[in-house]
Formats: structure tokens, C-alpha cells, sequence
């Protein structure tokens, strides 16, 4: 018997998810939680196979969790309605076995569990085209003054940071801007982060 635990916050999914894999005759729903901190409390403690974590949830979200839980023997698939190529290759950086798309048909749910428990990875074929088609066009250089950014460091930090003149700073920063096509230092960053671009 596949013993699975479920993470989502919507409770109408939660439920739904829980009694689509109860139908299965070799799996058993074993916990359910409405957030990443219960998902991990729960997989620590009822030992699952297998816990299928939501990405956006309060508090601590699914791609905490599953940071959280690598190493553990549970395998984690991902199950959510976002396809951003960051959030994805975060989880292969948190060791997912399984990320999927919730528009995805529901008996690939249940077959894509009976794959990870085999051994294979499971990913949803959309994410694996934009993973391999999206290259960050920034330098090394122009990736570290966007880091100093987002860590909330003004012009004048990043160039004592870096020994750099405070017009030279400027001119990476409306390089990176103009890279990215963004208007403002927030949409440069937000746009990195979704990519899966920061370190």
C-alpha cells in the first residue's frame, strides 16, 4: 500500500484530491495538511511514501517544504496550477521526483505516484520545453549587482561592496533593466526569481 500525505490550502481540493486517491486500491491517504510547516510535521511523523505538496501556501510554501524534506525517504511530487520555470527548478533543486500541472487529467495523478514510487521522475512536458529555452542574458557581473539589489542595498552599498564607482553601478543597473525589459529594480528582481535565476 502507497501511503501518501496531501499539502493544500484550498480545503475543497485538499478533500477531493484525498478521496480521488483513496478510490485507488493500493493507496491510502494518510495525512492531510493546509500548509508547508503541517506537510513537514506530518511526513516526519506518519513516514509516508509519497506527499504531494501545493506550491502557494501560507506560511511556509510547498517548495520550503520539500527543501526541508530532501533526504527524507518520502518522495515529493509537486502539484500545482503554476508552470514558472523558476518554481521548477527549484523543486529539481529540492530533489521533487514529480512536478505536475492540477489541469492535468486526474488519472495521471494516480499513475504518475505509481512512476515515482518506481524509481522514475515525473515531470509535466510544458516545463521541461521552458527550462531548456530560457537563458539569463545577464553577466556574472550584472548578476551580482541585481543579488545586491534584491538583498536591499542601495547604489552607494553595491559599489563599496563591489569597488566600484557609484555612476558605474547606475550603468549596470539600466544595462540589467533594459536586458530584462523592465521598467523599475522590483521587476528586474521579480522577474529573476520567477525564472529561477537567483543562486
Amino acid at each position: 500500500m502507497i501511503k501518501i500525505v496531501i499539502a493544500e490550502d484550498q480545503q475543497m481540493l485538499l478533500g477531493a484530491f484525498g478521496s480521488l486517491l483513496s478510490l485507488e486500491d493500493d493507496m491510502e491517504v494518510v495525512g492531510k495538511a493546509s500548509n508547508g510547516e503541517e506537510a513537514v510535521e506530518l511526513v516526519r511523523k506518519l513516514k509516508p511514501d509519497v506527499c504531494i505538496m501545493d506550491i502557494e501556501m501560507p506560511g511556509k510554501t510547498g517548495l520550503e517544504a520539500a527543501e526541508e524534506l530532501k533526504g527524507q525517504d518520502c518522495k515529493v511530487i509537486i502539484l500545482t496550477t503554476f508552470a514558472r520555470t523558476g518554481y521548477f527548478q527549484r523543486a529539481l533543486k529540492a530533489g521533487v521526483r514529480g512536478y505536475l500541472l492540477k489541469d492535468s487529467p486526474s488519472e495521471e495523478l494516480a499513475s504518475s505516484i505509481r512512476s515515482v514510487i518506481a524509481g522514475k521522475r515525473i515531470y509535466a512536458p510544458e516545463l521541461m520545453d521552458d527550462v531548456y529555452s530560457e537563458e539569463n542574458p545577464l553577466t556574472d557581473r550584472e548578476k551580482e549587482v541585481l543579488e545586491l539589489v534584491a538583498d536591499g542595498k542601495n547604489t552607494q552599498e553595491i559599489a563599496e561592496q563591489l569597488k566600484l564607482k557609484t555612476g558605474t553601478v547606475r550603468n549596470y543597473i539600466s544595462t540589467i533593466l533594459d536586458k530584462l525589459d523592465v521598467k523599475n529594480r522590483i521587476e528586474a528582481i521579480t522577474q529573476s526569481k520567477e525564472k529561477g535565476w537567483f543562486k
